[in-house]
Protein backbone atom coordinates (compact mmCIF):
# COMPACT_ATOMS: atom_id res chain seq x y z
CA UNK A 1 0.00 0.00 0.00
CA UNK A 2 1.14 3.26 -1.06
CA UNK A 3 1.70 6.05 2.34
CA UNK A 4 -0.88 9.12 2.22
CA UNK A 5 0.83 12.12 0.83
CA UNK A 6 -0.48 15.20 3.17
CA UNK A 7 -0.41 18.34 0.81
CA UNK A 8 -2.48 21.98 0.99
CA UNK A 9 -4.55 23.05 -1.71
CA UNK A 10 -1.97 24.72 -3.70
CA UNK A 11 0.24 21.60 -3.49
CA UNK A 12 -2.27 19.38 -5.01
CA UNK A 13 -2.74 21.55 -7.77
CA UNK A 14 0.94 22.41 -8.57
CA UNK A 15 1.16 18.68 -8.55
CA UNK A 16 -1.94 18.27 -11.20
CA UNK A 17 -0.42 21.47 -13.41
CA UNK A 18 3.03 19.12 -13.34
CA UNK A 19 1.46 16.23 -14.68
CA UNK A 20 -0.56 18.16 -17.27
CA UNK A 21 2.60 20.09 -18.49
CA UNK A 22 4.30 16.50 -18.84
CA UNK A 23 1.40 14.71 -20.31
CA UNK A 24 1.17 17.20 -23.14
CA UNK A 25 4.18 19.67 -23.88
CA UNK A 26 6.97 17.21 -22.48
CA UNK A 27 5.11 14.59 -24.10
CA UNK A 28 5.16 16.20 -27.44
CA UNK A 29 8.73 17.86 -27.38
CA UNK A 30 10.27 14.40 -26.81
CA UNK A 31 8.34 12.40 -29.42
CA UNK A 32 9.89 14.95 -31.62
CA UNK A 33 13.48 14.76 -30.17
CA UNK A 34 12.73 11.05 -31.21
CA UNK A 35 11.45 11.54 -34.59
CA UNK A 36 14.45 13.95 -35.32
CA UNK A 37 16.98 11.29 -33.88
CA UNK A 38 14.91 8.45 -35.96
CA UNK A 39 15.90 10.78 -39.09
CA UNK A 40 19.60 10.18 -38.48
CA UNK A 41 19.65 6.73 -39.81
CA UNK A 42 21.08 3.97 -38.26
CA UNK A 43 20.01 4.19 -34.40
CA UNK A 44 21.99 1.60 -32.82
CA UNK A 45 24.98 4.32 -32.65
CA UNK A 46 22.62 7.29 -32.14
CA UNK A 47 23.45 9.43 -29.17
CA UNK A 48 20.59 11.57 -29.88
CA UNK A 49 17.96 8.80 -30.08
CA UNK A 50 19.14 6.88 -26.70
CA UNK A 51 19.26 10.13 -25.18
CA UNK A 52 15.58 11.11 -26.24
CA UNK A 53 14.36 7.70 -24.95
CA UNK A 54 15.95 8.22 -21.70
CA UNK A 55 14.00 11.39 -21.32
CA UNK A 56 10.97 9.74 -22.63
CA UNK A 57 11.60 7.00 -19.50
CA UNK A 58 12.28 9.65 -16.96
CA UNK A 59 9.02 11.43 -17.92
CA UNK A 60 7.30 8.68 -18.59
CA UNK A 61 7.91 7.79 -14.68
CA UNK A 62 7.75 11.19 -13.07
CA UNK A 63 4.53 10.90 -14.42
CA UNK A 64 3.48 8.06 -12.74
CA UNK A 65 4.93 8.57 -9.64
CA UNK A 66 2.72 12.13 -9.49
CA UNK A 67 -0.58 10.10 -10.46
CA UNK A 68 0.09 7.76 -7.61
CA UNK A 69 0.62 11.12 -5.19
CA UNK A 70 -2.66 12.55 -6.49
CA UNK A 71 -4.15 9.17 -5.85
CA UNK A 72 -3.17 9.19 -2.38
CA UNK A 73 -3.38 12.64 -1.71
CA UNK A 74 -5.31 13.86 1.45
CA UNK A 75 -6.13 17.47 0.79
CA UNK A 76 -5.60 19.81 3.27
CA UNK A 77 -7.85 23.19 3.64
CA UNK A 78 -5.96 26.09 4.87
CA UNK A 79 -8.41 28.50 4.52
CA UNK A 80 -10.53 26.60 7.15
CA UNK A 81 -7.90 25.06 9.48
CA UNK A 82 -7.58 26.21 13.13
CA UNK A 83 -4.96 28.28 14.28
CA UNK A 84 -5.72 27.00 18.18
CA UNK A 85 -2.65 24.79 17.40
CA UNK A 86 -0.07 24.27 15.38
CA UNK A 87 -1.21 22.07 12.39
CA UNK A 88 -0.62 21.05 8.62
CA UNK A 89 -1.96 24.22 6.66
CA UNK A 90 -0.83 26.67 9.22
CA UNK A 91 1.49 29.76 9.22
CA UNK A 92 3.42 29.97 12.58
CA UNK A 93 5.86 32.67 13.79
CA UNK A 94 8.46 31.33 16.12
CA UNK A 95 10.91 32.92 18.08
CA UNK A 96 14.33 31.49 18.98
CA UNK A 97 14.52 32.01 22.75
CA UNK A 98 18.71 32.57 22.53
CA UNK A 99 19.05 35.04 19.64
CA UNK A 100 15.96 36.30 20.15
CA UNK A 101 14.94 36.37 15.58
CA UNK A 102 11.91 35.40 14.72
CA UNK A 103 10.89 33.45 11.94
CA UNK A 104 7.32 32.21 9.95
CA UNK A 105 7.41 29.22 8.56
CA UNK A 106 4.15 27.26 7.09
CA UNK A 107 3.89 24.03 8.23
CA UNK A 108 3.42 21.38 4.99
CA UNK A 109 2.99 17.60 4.79
CA UNK A 110 6.48 16.15 3.25
CA UNK A 111 5.53 16.26 -0.43
CA UNK A 112 5.27 20.38 -0.39
CA UNK A 113 8.37 20.77 2.37
CA UNK A 114 10.49 23.56 0.84
CA UNK A 115 12.66 24.57 3.80
CA UNK A 116 14.58 27.39 1.67
CA UNK A 117 11.27 29.62 0.92
CA UNK A 118 10.35 28.73 4.59
CA UNK A 119 7.89 25.74 3.67
CA UNK A 120 9.01 23.17 6.75
CA UNK A 121 7.33 19.08 6.28
CA UNK A 122 5.57 17.55 9.63
CA UNK A 123 8.16 14.98 9.51
CA UNK A 124 11.11 17.69 9.68
CA UNK A 125 12.35 18.30 13.52
CA UNK A 126 11.08 21.86 13.82
CA UNK A 127 8.02 20.85 11.99
CA UNK A 128 7.12 17.68 14.24
CA UNK A 129 7.85 19.71 17.49
CA UNK A 130 6.17 22.66 16.55
CA UNK A 131 3.01 20.57 15.99
CA UNK A 132 0.02 20.51 18.31
CA UNK A 133 1.61 23.77 20.65
CA UNK A 134 -0.10 27.02 21.39
CA UNK A 135 0.85 30.43 21.03
CA UNK A 136 2.97 31.29 23.89
CA UNK A 137 4.26 27.74 24.47
CA UNK A 138 8.13 27.16 24.23
CA UNK A 139 9.57 23.88 22.40
CA UNK A 140 13.14 22.13 22.03
CA UNK A 141 14.10 21.38 18.70
CA UNK A 142 17.08 18.49 18.43
CA UNK A 143 18.78 18.86 14.76
CA UNK A 144 21.92 17.56 13.60
CA UNK A 145 23.25 20.80 15.02
CA UNK A 146 22.24 20.59 18.61
CA UNK A 147 19.49 21.65 20.45
CA UNK A 148 17.26 25.31 19.98
CA UNK A 149 14.90 26.63 22.28
CA UNK A 150 11.70 28.13 20.46
CA UNK A 151 8.32 30.10 21.65
CA UNK A 152 5.52 30.29 19.35
CA UNK A 153 4.60 33.56 18.90
CA UNK A 154 1.89 33.57 16.33
CA UNK A 155 -0.37 30.96 14.64
CA UNK A 156 -1.79 31.96 11.30
CA UNK A 157 -4.01 29.63 8.89
CA UNK A 158 -2.58 28.63 5.85
CA UNK A 159 -0.58 30.39 2.61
Amino acid sequence: MDREVILTEEGYQKLQEEIEYLSTTKRREVAERIKTAREFGDISENSEYDDAKNEQAQVESRIQMLEVKLRNARVVDTEHVSTETVSIGTRVTVKNLKSKATDEYAIVGSAEADPMHKRLSNESPIGKALLGRKKGEKVTVTTPRGSTQYQVVKIQAGD
